[in-house]
């Protein structure tokens, strides 16, 4: 009886989650200019994976790949591959999003994709401030990534001009995103925005296109109550219409979103505006969506949900020890994240073939969505 070989079986499994052309694409990227020692892009990825993945150093890896008759290959041979493999990673994991984003197509979800958006500093060792940010979009209800970029932090700033937009979309941001060229950008794309206002940089206009106090017009909003008011903003000559949603906070919650003011402006060696102290005690949320959509109340339940793309961050972070990079140069920094997020790409495709058909350990029919197999049944 042939001895089954788990390692080989369980690749063999994982490869169906991955782009076909692993081969043509390594050479193409220059993942594997040089055969000498590494000859495949199969061998290639599964060393990365031994490293990045598995959690194991540069020497313990080459020790388990040579011991499974896998590769021969020394530490600093497996530290140049990978150095080098980063524009192959980047390229997988654009596959892996445009796979995940197929596969919650509309035979599955009915209505407007939801998407909430964020970015997260990642920090390399000795360092004392961020090095890497990298920005992040998450389909909701599905809790799929559909859209990735990895920036240095001179690179990195935070804006809706980022994200790609489809006619349709619902975007969901926190004020580190509430300006109003990615707003305008959002809106002339025929889709819409719930973000969170940052008054001192998204000035708001009356209907008469005079300048809005939001504290005389949030002063008699009560603890717990919710207010909705018309709002406009310019840009680039043209006016747009929003709904400025507002909740009254707690005490308890105002008094540390206050503290937490003072605290960022202390550290910036600035004085906290009088105006910001007042309206720390609202949730105050911007969005283009009508009220024939839904209420006040509804909007700000929508934006709670902005919170996934958060937990996946955390997630990204704690499991798989992405939010501290153990590289020295550029290169080998960002080839590891990437590597990093490839791994996190590939267990939600394998979370979510779990999750709906019987698990028994490989797909059937590749590149296909429900839908495309529905047309082609009738």
């Amino acid at each position: 009886m042939q001895k089954l070989n788990a390692a080989e079986e369980s690749w063999e499994i994982l490869k169906q989650f991955l782009p076909d052309n692993l081969e043509q694409s390594a050479r193409e990227h220059g993942a594997l200019r040089r055969a000498r020692g590494v000859g495949s892009a199969d061998v290639l990825l599964r060393l990365i994976l031994l490293h990045v993945a598995g959690g194991l150093s540069l020497e313990q890896s080459v020790v388990r790949a040579r011991e499974n008759g896998l590769v021969k290959i020394s530490a600093v041979g497996l530290f140049k591959r990978l150095r080098s493999a980063g524009p192959w990673l980047t390229w997988i994991t654009t596959e892996l999003v445009k796979g995940l984003s197929k596969d919650w197509d509309d035979a599955l979800w009915k209505g407007r994709p939801i998407r909430a958006l964020d970015a997260t500093d990642i920090e390399e060792p000795g360092a004392t401030g961020t090095d890497w940010r990298l920005h992040y979009s998450i389909r909701l209800p599905q809790l799929s990534c559909d859209f990735l970029e990895l920036t240095d932090v001179h690179a990195g700033a935070e804006t809706l001009k980022r994200l790609p937009i489809n006619e349709g979309d619902i975007v969901l941001c926190d004020r580190g995103y509430s300006h109003r060229a990615g707003v305008a950008r959002v809106l002339a794309h025929k889709a819409d925005v719930v973000v969170r206002l940052n008054s001192g940089c998204f000035p708001l206009e009356d209907a008469k296109g005079k300048p809005l106090s939001l504290v005389k017009l949030v002063a008699k909003l009560r603890v717990g109550k919710i207010g909705e008011w018309p709002v406009w903003f310019k840009h680039e000559g043209l006016r747009h219409r929003l709904r400025l949603c507002v909740l009254h906070k707690s005490h308890v919650a105002t008094e540390r979103a206050r503290y937490k003011a003072e605290r960022e402006a202390r550290k910036k060696g600035e004085q906290v505006r009088p105006e910001t102290l007042k309206l720390a005690a609202f949730v105050l949320v911007l969005t283009s969506l009508p009220s024939s959509w839904g209420r006040a109340a509804l909007i700000l339940e929508l934006y709670r949900a902005r919170w996934q793309v958060e937990l996946a961050f955390k997630r990204l972070k704690q499991l798989l020890a992405a939010g501290h990079v153990p590289k020295t140069t550029d290169a080998s920094s960002r080839a590891w994240l990437q590597a990093k997020i490839m791994t996190a790409l590939l267990i939600e495709h394998m979370i979510h073939a779990g999750r709906f058909f019987s698990p028994w350990g490989y797909r059937l029919l590749r590149g296909e969505t429900v839908a495309s197999l529905q047309g082609s049944a009738g």
